[in-house]
C-alpha cells in the first residue's frame, strides 16, 4: 500500500502537483514542502550512485531513493528501478529528458561537488572550482528544460570545514556558499569524519551537524537541506564509523535541520566494493533498523519544529546535547543527541507540562517521568535518545 502511494505521489510530482517545491515566479525561489516530493508520510532516504540491480535490497533496508546513476540514466536502469518501485534523482541527460513522463525520475541533479577544485585531466592537476555563477546558469538551463522536477545540488566538505584544501584556490572561502545554494531547489553536502584522514576532522562527528546548520542558515530555511552519511571505510585502510556513530550522525543531522539523508556506501579499502553496505551484515542490519525507525516517525519529522519548546542543560557543560522538539496529536517528541565522544548528564525542560508525565524512550524499552516538564537522562559518547511524552508514540 505504501509503495503504491509513493508511486502515486511520484506521478503527481511529474505533473507538477504535490512535488517538493511549487513552481516559482523566477528561478531560485522554491517553496519547500516536507517529505519525499511533498508526501508528509515519507522521509527521503537515498543511496549514492548504486547499480539498479541492488534496488530491491535497498528498498528492503528502508531506502526510497537512488541519487545518481553511473553513466545514466539509461533505459535499462530506469526499467530496473521501476520494477523495484525505487525513485531516482539523476542527471538530466538526453535520454532522461525523453522520460519526462516517467514517474520513476523524481528530480534532477547538478554536477557533484562543483565547489571543489576541478580536474584538468589525467596527470594535468586541478583547476579552480566551478564558479557559483556557472552553477547558477546550469540550474536555470535544467529548470527551463523541465520545470516540473526539483534540482538537487550536492556540495563538498568545504560546507563544514573551511580549511578543506580540496577547494584549491578557494580554500577558506565560505562566502562562496550562499551563492552556490541559489543554484538548486534542494541542497546537500558530504563530510565523513569517522573515517577522515585529517586530524582536524577525524573522529569529530559534529562536523556533520555543522554543515547542516550552515546550509540551513545560507538558505535562510527556504530550501530543503539534505546531507550524506558515511557507513563504510570509504578510503581509510582501517577506520570506519560504527553503527552507533552512524545513528548519531543521522540524528544530529535531523536535529540540526536536515530533511533528507543520502548514504555513501562505496569502499576502496581493503578492496573496491561499490555496494559495501550490502556486504556488511552488522552495518546493514543497523542501518535498516535506523531507516525503518525514521520512516515510522516521518509524519512527525516532516511536521513543524516547536521552536523554544524544550531546553537542555548538560554536565559537564563542554559536552553539549543537541535537541529538537516536534508534536503529533497528543504526543510531544523530543529528539536528543550527545555531540561529543564523552558522557554527559542532561536536564531537559519541556514547556507546557505540569505534574507528573510519563516519557517513553523509543527503542530502549524504558520509561522516565517528567515533573512539571523537567526530566533528566544520561548520555554516553555519541548517544541518541528519542523521547515520546504524554501519549501513545508512533511505533
Amino acid at each position: 500500500m505504501r509503495a503504491r502511494a509513493l508511486l502515486l505521489g511520484m506521478l503527481l510530482g511529474t505533473l507538477g502537483v504535490g512535488v517538493g517545491w511549487s513552481a516559482p515566479a523566477e528561478f531560485g525561489s522554491p517553496s519547500p514542502r516536507p517529505g519525499l516530493l511533498g508526501d508528509p508520510n515519507v522521509f527521503p532516504i537515498g543511496v549514492w550512485l548504486q547499480n539498479p540491480r541492488h534496488a530491491a535490497r535497498y528498498r528492503a533496508a528502508g531506502f526510497n531513493l537512488y541519487i545518481g546513476l553511473w553513466k545514466g540514466p539509461t533505459s535499462a536502469q530506469l526499467q530496473q528501478l521501476k520494477a523495484a518501485q525505487m525513485a531516482v534523482v539523476c542527471h538530466q541527460n538526453e535520454l532522461g529528458l525523453t522520460h519526462r513522463d516517467d514517474p520513476t525520475i523524481v528530480g534532477w541533479m547538478q554536477q557533484d561537488e562543483p565547489d571543489n577544485a576541478q580536474s584538468l585531466g589525467r596527470g594535468k592537476g586541478y583547476g579552480p572550482p566551478v564558479t557559483p555563477a556557472e552553477v547558477r546558469t546550469r540550474y536555470e538551463q535544467m529548470r527551463a528544460a523541465d520545470p516540473c522536477r526539483p534540482v538537487l545540488l550536492n556540495l563538498g566538505q568545504g560546507v563544514a570545514w573551511d580549511q578543506w584544501h580540496g577547494r584549491g584556490v578557494r580554500t577558506n572561502c565560505p562566502e562562496d556558499y550562499p551563492l552556490y545554494v541559489q543554484a538548486c531547489d534542494t541542497v546537500s553536502f558530504d563530510i565523513y569524519p569517522a573515517c577522515h584522514a585529517h586530524p582536524d576532522v577525524a573522529g569529530r562527528l559534529w562536523y556533520v551537524a555543522r554543515g547542516v546548520e550552515r546550509l540551513v542558515g545560507w538558505t535562510q530555511g527556504a530550501k530543503p537541506v539534505w546531507n550524506c552519511i558515511e557507513c563504510t571505510r570509504i578510503n581509510h585502510p582501517e577506520r570506519k564509523a560504527t553503527p552507533h556513530q552512524v545513528r548519531c550522525e543521522v540524528w544530529m543531522s535531523i536535529v540540526h535541520g536536515s530533511t533528507g539523508l543520502i548514504y555513501f556506501v562505496h569502499e576502496w579499502q581493503p578492496r573496491f566494493d561499490e555496494a559495501a553496505l550490502l556486504s556488511d551484515p552488522e552495518m546493514l542490519a543497523a542501518v535498516t533498523r535506523l531507516n525503518h525507525r525514521i520512516q515510522t516517525l516521518a509524519p512527525v519529522l516532516n511536521g513543524p519544529t516547536i521552536s523554544g519548546g524544550v531546553t537542555v542543560e548538560s554536565r559537564p557543560a563542554d559536552i553539549p546535547v543537541a535537541v529538537m522538539m516536534k508534536r503529533a496529536g497528543a504526543v510531544t517528541y523530543v529528539f536528543a543527541v550527545a555531540m561529543r565522544d564523552a558522557a554527559a548528564q542532561a536536564r531537559f525542560t519541556v514547556s507546557g507540562l505540569t505534574g507528573a508525565t510519563q516519557i517513553d524512550v523509543l527503542d530502549e524499552d524504558r520509561t522516565l517521568t517528567a515533573q512539571d516538564g523537567v526530566f533528566r537522562d544520561t548520555f554516553e559518547a555519541w548517544d541518541v535518545h528519542l523521547y515520546a511524552i504524554g501519549g501513545r508514540a508512533t511505533q
